[in-house]
């Protein structure tokens, strides 16, 4: 039987809610399929606003490849603002997608893509307006299956509790995996019920089931051990790595949003993974290895994608666009091809040591000389060299010098605070490095009119990477640094003029803490958030630290046990039945290499480094340079 649109329910609610219009579907490229006409059913979310979730390229290539299959059906849920879910609750409007507006608890499957971990509240909910039970241990045979992706889900315990499953790596293939067993147990009748669905996803070792995995504790916290509780279920589940992008060109149809979003823009991935070997960076560590998109199918794609969407901007994607081994090549063959157009060309993510001036000039050719961003983490020498972010200031003075010297009028760079080992010292410095990029520039240009804008997050220990073992700083240490560095910059009468300054505090790196690296009992801090009323906890006007302080005393949880004490090595962490290929031994000597400021070169261009991934996922690193080139569009 059809499931009918709600959007006649919904639609009297509209007029009374800010930016209606995200609400109500039909973008170009949106998908509506018949209901009968599938056997599989996914709702995709993305936990977070519409014009946030939107752009995300996760849920829409997903959305693509699902949707091309004959007998599947997806469509898309977004996190609904508070003033429609007041009005929803009151009305009795369920969760809904925006491509038919059918209620999320009719699908098969709600996929959700967790980029971050702050999304966890927005997750229950969207579960709680759909009537989907919380816990999954309450669902039943016609609740979906509700299943985690995206890099927050390489630690899934936290929200055990409330997922069915979790899948780690590359979503394309496994994607289609999971509809075939689900569509095969429809097809048989559905035989011992949601069990035996969960049971058949997680002997494939692809798909872990959190439930089937129980967790032992020693007296003072540390876990001792996460054993299966039943036979056929493997002791560790390993991530999924697509090796050929070329053979999986997507999104091939980019979505055209109806609202504004933070990303206007149609986006090609040129290469998945990084080898650069940054050790607070979660994505380079787990994307591993370096898999990049031939010259050729980049082209092709940004030629697709604009003439599919209209869009004026393509972005070249990646952990760092400008390490692709061709990316002279790519950035002269597009600029060649759309010279003279209204097609503009970005590369969102530059290191300062692949960056060079024929590249940024390449790119700007058809469009204007904005903001040039540039990332040296850490603010002095010895800094950078604990991270494995092998930068010299010198680097960094010879770029944003040709940068001045070639238009660019502002230089963004990008910091973290709170990093292992750091001092006050090392934070102090990253003001003596902007002034000296300001003189710098008036130096090469001659004039005063030149801005560098200092932009500082808190650094987060992440699961799967050299500092998964590292305390955390204190929320009130890097405040403290964090106002030192504020001082420094403002007391300045020579640059402090030049150079802007934008920050946040320590408190929302506490909770992210305690998200990334907790257990399966930080379930019950979110709940109790999320009870309290805790919503888009990512967005600074919603985010409150005492809510989830408060929450985590109620739940008996001590989170500076979580956040800032530093780990033993052979302590068993949360995650360590999830494989995501890196060799435990390999990131421990890196750990110890970070602390007495040892640096590691990339394995692309250098012999391998033993990080356990090639040969333990079966993969292998692959990078060209292929000697192919763009040739010009034939004009019709």
């Amino acid at each position: 039987m059809p499931v009918e649109s709600i959007f006649h329910r919904l639609e009297a609610l509209l007029p009374k809610v800010q930016k209606p219009i995200q609400y109500v579907g039909g973008e170009l490229n949106s998908t509506v399929k018949d209901w009968d006409s599938a056997d599989v059913r996914w709702a995709l979310m993305y936990p977070d606003a519409y014009e946030v979730g939107l752009p995300n390229q996760g849920v829409a290539i997903l959305y693509e490849i699902l949707n091309e299959l004959p007998a599947t059906l997806a469509e898309r849920t977004y996190a609904v603002w508070p003033d429609l879910e007041a009005l929803m609750r009151a009305e009795g409007v369920p969760q809904f997608t925006v491509d038919a507006h059918r209620p999320v608890r009719a699908f098969d499957v709600l996929g959700l893509s967790f980029s971050t971990e702050l999304g966890y509240t927005n997750m229950l909910t969207a579960l709680d307006l759909a009537g989907i039970p919380l816990r999954a241990v309450d669902r039943g045979d016609d609740d979906p299956i509700v299943l985690a992706g995206g890099h927050a889900a390489f630690n899934p315990e936290p929200i055990a509790d409330f997922l069915d499953a979790a899948v780690l790596g590359d979503g394309e293939q496994i994607a289609i995996a999971v509809s075939e067993v689900v569509r095969e147990w429809k097809a048989e009748g559905r035989p011992g019920g949601r069990d035996e669905l969960l049971m058949r996803l997680a002997e494939s070792g692809g798909v872990y089931v959190p439930k089937f995995y129980d967790v032992d504790y020693h007296p003072d916290g540390r876990i001792k051990r996460v054993a299966p509780n039943r036979p056929g279920v493997p002791w560790r589940v390993h991530k999924h790595t697509v090796m050929d992008l070329d053979e999986w060109p997507y999104p091939k149809k980019p979505l055209v949003p109806l609202a504004e979003t933070v990303h206007e823009r149609f986006s090609v991935e040129i290469f998945r993974g990084c080898t650069r070997g940054c050790r607070f960076c979660q994505a380079g560590m787990i994307t591993r290895p370096v898999r990049e998109r031939s010259i050729t199918t980049i082209g092709a794609m940004v030629e697709n994608g604009i003439k599919e969407s209209g869009f004026t901007e393509v972005g070249l994607l990646s952990l760092s666009s400008a390490d692709h081994s061709e990316i002279g090549e790519v950035a002269k063959g597009l600029a060649d091809r759309y010279e003279g157009t209204n097609t503009s060309l970005s590369l969102p993510s530059t290191r300062v040591d692949a960056f060079n001036i024929d590249l940024a000039n390449e790119f700007s050719r058809n469009g204007r000389r904005s903001g040039l961003t540039l990332a040296p983490e850490g603010g002095s020498e010895r800094m950078r060299k604990v991270i494995n972010k092998m930068v010299t200031e010198e680097d960094l003075i010879r770029t944003v010098t040709t940068a001045y010297s070639q238009g660019w009028r502002q230089v963004k760079l990008y910091f973290m605070c709170g990093l292992p080992t750091e001092t006050d010292e090392d934070v102090l410095g990253i003001a003596d490095l902007a002034k000296k990029v300001i003189k710098a520039g008036r130096e090469v240009t001659g004039s005063r009119d030149i801005r560098c804008t200092v932009s500082i997050g808190g650094f987060v220990p992440k699961p799967h990477t050299p500092f998964q073992w590292a305390g955390q700083a204190d929320h009130e240490t890097v405040d403290r640094r964090l106002k030192a560095l504020r001082d420094s910059l403002r007391g300045d009468k020579e640059y402090g003029r030049a150079i802007g300054y934008r920050y946040h505090d320590g408190k929302p790196s506490i909770v992210e803490g305690l998200l990334s690296r907790g257990d399966r009992r930080v379930g019950a801090v979110i709940r109790a958030v999320w009870e309290d009323g805790g919503r888009f906890d990512g967005w600074s006007e919603h985010f409150s630290y005492e809510r989830w302080m408060s929450a985590a005393e109620q739940a008996g949880v001590d989170v500076d046990w979580y956040t800032v004490r530093e780990r033993e090595e052979n302590e068993v962490l949360p995650w360590d039945h999830l494989d995501a290929g890196l060799d435990r031994e390999w990131l421990w000597q890196d750990w110890q290499d970070a602390v007495s400021g040892a640096e590691v070169e990339d394995c692309r261009w250098t012999p391998c480094y033993d990080c356990g991934v090639c040969p333990t996922m079966g993969t292998e690193i692959q990078i060209g340079p292929t000697g192919r080139k763009l040739l010009p569009l034939t004009v019709v």
